[in-house]
């Protein structure tokens, strides 16, 4: 995470709230799918947030990306209302499939299934 520490603490806000509000989501906007909010990147003058989301054990992601972006400013407006007495500017969001973790996960199981005869002495 790069950015300045001010960028830095307004990030970890964000993605906490966002954590909490997709945990408690009552418009059903995830289709009961979990999501995981794994980075929030801040720029300079904090009107943005990158949000990067972890998608485990869903099927259709960017399907599911598409319907959160159709609801962006419901969102938004959430997270107004919760972070309204931190912030003078509630950021525009974009949102983004974070694939490290399936990559991880790749990864993990590309080497379990290396065969490596043993070394001749």
């Amino acid at each position: 995470m790069s950015g300045t520490v001010r960028q830095q603490k307004f990030g970890k806000l964000v993605q906490k709230e966002l954590s909490d509000i997709f945990q408690r989501d009552k418009r059903g906007i995830l289709d009961n799918a979990f999501i995981t909010v794994t980075e929030v990147q801040i720029s300079p003058d904090l009107s943005v947030a990158r949000a990067y989301i972890s998608m485990m054990l869903v099927k259709d992601k960017e399907r599911l990306l598409e319907n959160i972006n159709l609801h962006k400013k419901e969102i938004r407006k959430a997270l107004g209302e919760r972070i309204r007495n931190q912030a003078r500017i509630i950021p525009e969001l974009a949102f983004f499939i974070d694939e490290v973790e399936e990559r991880a996960m790749k990864m993990d199981e590309l080497l379990r299934n290396l065969h490596i005869p043993p070394a001749k002495e």
